[in-house]
């Protein structure tokens, strides 16, 4: 029998056949796949510069604690914001005359790019609260372009900025001139998630470093839809 009048007996069969076997195939390579994933960032794998002597070698179960302070509108700000929320956090300053401004449009680029994603959220803490006032911020925040339903400025006590920075997101160091709680900011953006976990560092200057940033926050969003089915 000739090849033709094989397959107009049984071309149905061979489709069906086809069908099945490449959804059985994509069905194993789904199975197989590993899960989405990112670090969990402890303390004890993080620089020591970025940390406070005190945490430096704690290994696990490190969460970012609550916190009270003021944003740009003079409203308070607390972990009770940023419930079930993944959010990215930064410290600058509004007359910062080197690469804040680098981060803040690292900021405007990640909230213009999910200003549709009611999840991720955005917390950018002064380092130098004694000039950053709330008109202060609400000035910077207009210049900028900040929507304050996506992103909050944040000032309050130095000593509670200081220990959010250094023993809470452990990104910035300190400044080394004397003062109880003076500091530096470094370019460090912290990707936080909704139990208030670190799950990611990034260079807020470098775009490729912004850019995985960005696919990190969708990794992320995968990850807790999994854990939410489980």
């Amino acid at each position: 029998m000739s090849f033709q009048k094989i397959w107009k007996r049984y071309w149905k069969l061979a489709i069906t056949l086809g069908v099945i076997s490449t959804a059985l195939l994509f069905s194993i390579y789904k199975l197989y796949q590993p899960p989405p994933s990112l670090p969990i960032y402890a303390p004890n794998m993080l620089d020591e510069s970025l940390v406070d002597p005190e945490i430096q070698y704690v290994r696990k179960y490190h969460k970012i604690p609550d916190f009270k302070l003021i944003n740009q509108n003079g409203d308070t700000i607390t972990q009770e914001s940023y419930k079930d929320k993944i959010y990215v956090a930064d410290f600058f300053y509004t007359t910062c005359p080197s690469f804040c401004a680098d981060l803040t449009a690292s900021f405007k680029r990640i909230q213009e790019t999910l200003k549709d994603d009611d999840k991720v959220l955005l917390l950018s803490h002064t380092v130098t609260p004694e000039i950053d006032s709330v008109p202060q911020l609400k000035d910077y925040a207009v210049k900028h372009g900040v929507n304050d339903e996506k992103w909050n400025l944040v000032t309050g006590p130095k000593k509670e900025i200081y220990e959010l920075a250094r023993r809470a997101y452990c990104v910035v160091q300190e400044d080394g001139d004397g003062g109880e709680f003076d500091m530096i900011h470094t370019e460090n953006l912290a990707l936080i998630d909704s139990k208030k976990r670190i799950r990611g560092y990034y260079d807020g200057t470098d775009e490729e470093e912004v850019n995985q940033l960005l696919e990190d926050i969708k990794t992320l969003k995968k990850i807790e839809k999994l854990r939410a089915t489980e």
